[in-house]
């Protein structure tokens, strides 16, 4: 028997989408792409992406909601993640390895300068039934305020240190 992950997200929107990929989940735990329903979560599709990871471990956005480009600077649809500059790129992998290694949703908080990214991790697994893709969730906030309250060890993974802005 499968023990449920405890993290519930850390905003609104993220709430809704782990909701729905808890509802898609096989007798393994495990979440088809195809079995995602766009439609369901079409208030946070703008904040959505989809990256796939091949066997190499090269990461490549399938699909780039439009509000990436305020976070990355630069459409990422197509492009690989190792394109995207800097810090940004660096941690948005982190998430990602976290996701697929743990097969359960992972996602945490960056803050600096005053912009606050909340970030979602969810593992889809591809046709040949392997997870080898993410559904990802990126929002920049304007306040604290919109964080909804996390428990301690909720897997909830943090970067305090600068070089992780986003």
């Amino acid at each position: 028997m499968r023990q449920q992950n405890v993290f519930a997200g850390v905003t609104d929107a993220q709430q809704v989408l782990l909701q729905h990929w808890q509802s898609r989940r096989d007798g393994e735990g495990r979440v088809a792409r195809d079995n995602i329903d766009p439609g369901a979560l079409r208030s946070a599709l703008a904040c959505i992406s989809i990256v796939e990871v091949d066997e190499a471990g090269e990461s490549r956005f399938r699909i780039a909601g439009s509000r990436l480009r305020e976070i990355f600077g630069v459409e990422a649809r197509g492009m690989r993640l190792a394109e995207i500059a800097g810090a940004h790129g660096e941690c948005y992998a982190l998430g990602l390895s976290a996701a697929l290694e743990r097969g359960e949703p992972v996602g945490g908080v960056i803050e600096i300068g005053g912009r606050i990214h909340a970030w979602l991790r969810l593992p889809l697994a591809g046709d040949d039934g392997q997870l080898n893709q993410v559904l990802c969730h990126d929002e920049l906030l304007p306040s604290r305020r919109m964080l909804r309250p996390v428990q301690k060890d909720a897997g909830l993974i943090q970067h305090p240190k600068p070089r992780y802005a986003a």
